[in-house]
């Protein structure tokens, strides 16, 4: 058996029958042909389990034979000297270790040949030349039409939103496993508007886009945080529905954005067509070299640079607006929370109380033995169920109106924390430019290059204002939205309530 090196810290979930190690410890490898990018190892005190093939490095003996390597090529220089040999035995070990080093050879070459097509969830294969050469649209090696576009709307510079928005819906979760069963999972369906054909998805595939999507345009859009991940529990119905309404609400933010769900990898996250495509997309969008602050090369504003001064006002301005908001949307969410307790508790058991104490009241009036109060005794107790109805209605009213106030909260909870670090870019290049003239003098940069350093914090600039006018449309719609269906709620609400009340009064002796 081999021995493997944990290089990172793994901890395990509960039921998937996994291994928890820790950076430099020692594991014995019982299984390297698990699958799936999953190894079966043993730690010292006797405890097995699956560990990621990525967490560990496995050491691989080649027994008596030493081969060495350079640039993926066999040095024969350690076998060289068995063709002096002159004996049947020493022969016989020549032809096996001639052997052996054609058989090295040819799985060496499959490997390399093959490694792209390796069927694995985290597949790092080599890339094929063809996408090797980057370009402006992405780091693609096909020109696909990402390149960015503002236009100056009455706000002032915005994105070029599309003539059809796209749209999708998360529905329909599975639960799946593989390895036999070891490892289970909650598979998605994703049907995007543009093509109507579902495609499916694991939360681990929407946390690959997530990622993606922040390398790539981190520094120019605020790419908010998908729903946290969980241990425990993450296979009950409740928690799968409440994950899926998430990773819709997270998605169709995306899709909303113009510039995010035009990108390679989006389009690809929705419409791939098979396995093959999926993987493949994969690994073109982990070469992508166009990430960070390089996204800024495929923005075209077509106007004139921008006044700094103007801009770094309504960036300020920007950022004291996000920092009150964010106070006001974790208020809200405080409040929130402490009212949807109350429906569920303790109104609701007073609500109840007082359909006791009425019923209680019916009781006690029919021991008097007088024959006229049946009509009141009867409404009485009428009266006291009404109010055991109302309370039940009160305990479930949160989830059909608060519940979407509270989510829409929580997404621009997650938005407004994005918004300092993506600022902070902004920032940085303004006073680069303001340092321009003291590394001219310096002799650090050149004139040339002040003016290319200008040019392109213009651009950061045009984009910086055009996010900040996305974020505005965006907030208003969203709060008109989410405030009719909340009031519309509430409405019907106190209608249902006041309808069952009107009939409890109806039963009642009008004297």
């Amino acid at each position: 058996m081999s021995t493997a090196q944990v290089i990172y810290d793994f901890s395990a979930e509960p039921g998937n029958n996994e291994l928890t190690v820790r950076e430099g410890e020692t594991v014995t490898v019982l299984n390297q042909n698990v699958g799936g990018g999953w190894i079966e190892a043993q730690n010292a005190r006797g405890e097995s389990g699956l560990v990621p093939e990525d967490y560990l490095q496995v050491s691989v003996c080649l027994c008596s034979l030493r081969i060495t390597h350079h640039n993926n090529v066999c040095d024969g220089a350690a076998v060289t000297h068995l063709f002096c040999c002159n004996s049947l035995q020493t022969h016989k070990m020549f032809v096996n270790a001639v052997v052996f080093v054609m058989l090295y050879l040819f799985v060496f070459f499959l490997y390399n040949v093959l490694v792209c097509a390796c069927e694995g969830d985290d597949d790092d294969g080599e890339w094929d030349e063809e996408w090797d050469d980057a370009r402006s649209t992405g780091g693609y090696g096909e020109t696909t039409g990402e390149e960015e576009g503002e236009a100056m709307g009455d706000v002032g510079p915005v994105w070029l939103y599309p003539q059809s928005p796209l749209d999708c819906v998360v529905a329909d979760p599975k639960k799946g496993s593989k390895m036999y069963g070891l490892k289970s999972y909650i598979e998605y369906q994703v049907t995007p508007n543009t093509t109507n054909r579902p495609v499916n998805h694991r939360y681990k595939h929407f946390d690959w886009l997530y990622e993606r999507l922040l390398e790539k345009f981190g520094s120019a859009i605020p790419i908010p945080s998908l729903p946290d991940k969980q241990v425990t529990g993450r296979f009950e119905e409740e928690f799968i529905k409440m994950r899926m309404e998430r990773l819709q609400g997270w998605l169709c933010r995306m899709c909303r954005h113009p510039v995010v769900s035009n990108s390679d990898v989006f389009q690809l996250f929705l419409t791939y067509r098979d396995e093959k495509e999926w993987k493949t997309g994969k690994r073109r969008a982990e070469k992508d070299e166009c990430v960070g602050p390089m996204v800024f090369s495929t923005i075209d504003p077509e106007a004139p640079e921008l006044d700094i001064i103007e801009v770094e006002q309504k960036c300020e301005l920007f950022s004291r607006f996000t920092k009150e908001m964010d106070d006001g949307v974790k208020d809200l969410l405080n409040v929130g929370n402490i009212h949807w307790k109350r429906c569920t508790g303790p109104l609701r058991k007073e609500y109840q109380k007082i359909g006791k104490a009425f019923q209680n009241l019916s009781s006690v009036f029919n021991t008097s033995g007088y024959t006229g109060e049946a009509t009141l005794t009867d409404a009485l107790t009428a009266a006291g169920k009404t109010y055991e109805e109302i309370s039940q209605i009160v305990a479930e009213q949160p989830r059909k109106d608060l519940h979407f106030l509270m989510e829409t909260n929580n997404e621009y909870k997650g938005l407004l924390g994005c918004f300092p670090d993506t600022i902070g870019v902004h920032k940085a290049a303004i006073e680069k430019v303001r340092e321009g003239d003291k590394m001219v003098a310096a002799g650090k940069i050149t004139t040339q290059d002040k003016v290319t350093m200008a040019k392109r914090t213009s651009i950061m600039c045009y984009s910086l204002q055009a996010e900040m006018n996305h974020f505005h449309s965006n907030r208003i719609y969203d709060y008109n939205r989410v405030m009719q269906l909340y009031l519309e709620e509430q409405i019907r609400f106190y209608e249902t309530i006041a309808e069952k009340l009107k009939q409890t009064l109806g039963q009642f002796t009008t004297l």
